[in-house]
C-alpha cells in the first residue's frame, strides 16, 4: 500500500473509534466480584464476573489448587458448589446458588481492532474494585479465537475481572500480564468461554485442586509463537526473534505484529533492505500498527528518504502522541 492511501484509510478509521461513557462503566461494575480461594496454608484472591445465574466466570490458575471458593458480593460470602474448567485456556465457570446479580452481555474478540477503547474491571491488589480505561495494543489469534493484549494496566487480584468494550460486552478475562513490559496486559478471549459453556465434554463438578497447565505457562517449543517472540525481544536476541517472527508472519499472514518484530530484528542484525519490506507489510496490513510506523519512518528517515518518513508521521500522529513526538524529534521538527 502506498504511504499517502495509507493515511487516508488511517484517518477515517481514527474517527470511527467509540468511547467508554461513565453510565456503561457504573453499569458493568456491579457484576464484576471478589472471590477467595482456600488453598494451601492461604487465601488466593482473585476477581469474578457475573454471566448467568448464579454463574460466573473466572481464571482458573486464581482457583486451580483450591479445595474451596466464596465470592463476596454486596457485603455477603456466597460458596461456590462447583465448577466447570478450561485450564489451557485459563478460564473457570462457577456456581455460587443465592448470588443473584445481573449478568453481562458477552460480546466477541472476532469484531475488536487495534486502537479500540476497552475498560477492564477488577480487584486490583485484592482490595477494592479498580476501573482501567485503555486500548487493544494488539491481538493473536490462537485456538479459532484472538488473545486480547491492551494497555489496560492491573496487577495481582485482577485475574478474573473483565475486559469489556464501549457498549458494555465481556469481550475477555483478564489473565496475565509481561513483567518488565509496558502495554503487555493480556486476556482470554470470551470466544473461548462461549464454547466452554457449550461443551459436553466438560460438566459441572466439585471444587478440588484441578491438573494442567494454561496456554501462557508453556515453555518453548510448545509456547505460543507471540510469546515466544516478546520473550526474544527482551533478551535482544535478534537472530532467534528474526527467525520465530518469520514463522510467526508465514503462519498469521493477516498479523501486522510478526511482521513489525521481524522487521525490527532485521534492523538490529544491519540488514537495512529486508527490515523496510517487513515494515511496509506490516503497515499494508494493518495501518493503525503505531509501533509500525514509528519505526518504518525512522528506517526512512535513517536511509535519507525524509519525504517518505514525514508521511509515516503524519499516519503515526493519529494513534500515538508519544511515538509522534519520539519520530519527529528524529526528523527535526515539531
Amino acid at each position: 500500500m502506498k504511504l499517502a492511501a495509507a493515511v487516508v484509510l488511517l484517518l477515517a478509521a481514527t474517527l470511527a473509534r467509540a468511547e467508554i461513557d461513565r453510565a456503561t462503566m457504573l453499569r458493568v461494575a456491579t457484576s464484576v466480584v471478589r472471590i477467595e480461594a482456600l488453598v494451601p496454608g492461604r487465601y488466593a484472591v482473585g476477581s469474578a464476573v457475573i454471566i448467568g445465574p448464579d454463574t460466573l466466570v473466572t481464571s482458573c490458575h486464581v482457583t486451580r489448587r483450591a479445595s474451596a471458593i466464596d465470592v463476596m458480593h454486596g457485603g455477603l460470602r456466597y460458596p461456590v458448589r462447583s465448577q466447570r474448567a478450561d485450564i489451557e485456556h485459563d478460564l473457570c465457570v462457577l456456581n455460587a446458588p443465592g448470588l443473584g446479580g445481573k449478568p453481562v452481555e458477552l460480546g466477541s474478540s472476532a469484531a475488536l481492532a487495534r486502537g479500540q477503547e476497552v475498560l477492564a474491571i477488577g480487584y486490583t491488589g485484592g482490595v477494592g474494585q479498580q476501573h482501567s480505561e485503555g486500548r487493544v495494543v494488539s491481538l493473536y489469534g490462537l485456538d479459532s479465537a484472538r488473545v486480547i493484549r491492551s494497555d489496560n494496566a492491573f496487577s495481582s487480584g485482577a485475574s478474573g475481572g473483565g475486559l469489556f468494550d464501549a457498549q458494555g460486552r465481556l469481550i475477555g478475562v483478564l489473565t496475565f500480564r509481561l513483567r518488565g513490559a509496558s502495554e503487555h496486559y493480556y486476556s482470554a478471549p470470551v470466544d473461548w468461554l462461549r464454547s466452554l459453556l457449550e461443551s459436553s465434554a466438560n460438566a459441572p463438578a466439585p471444587i478440588a485442586p484441578l491438573a494442567g497447565q494454561t496456554f501462557w505457562e508453556r515453555q518453548p517449543p510448545t509456547q505460543p509463537l507471540f510469546l515466544r517472540a516478546f520473550a526474544l525481544l527482551q533478551s535482544r536476541d535478534w537472530r532467534a526473534l528474526a527467525s520465530v517472527a518469520e514463522r510467526w508472519a508465514d503462519e498469521q499472514a493477516d498479523d501486522s505484529e510478526p511482521q513489525r518484530l521481524l522487521g525490527l530484528a532485521l534492523d538490529q542484525l544491519g540488514q537495512p533492505g529486508p527490515a523496510l519490506r517487513s515494515y511496509e507489510r506490516a503497515v499494508s496490513i494493518d495501518n493503525s500498527d503505531a509501533s509500525a510506523w514509528f519505526h518504518l519512518g525512522a528506517l526512512l528517515h535513517r536511509l535519507g528518504r525524509d519525504i517518505d518518513a514525514r508521511r509515516a508521521l503524519e499516519a503515526l500522529r493519529p494513534l500515538d502522541d508519544e511515538l509522534a513526538r519520539r519520530l519527529a524529534a528524529r526528523l527535526g521538527h515539531s
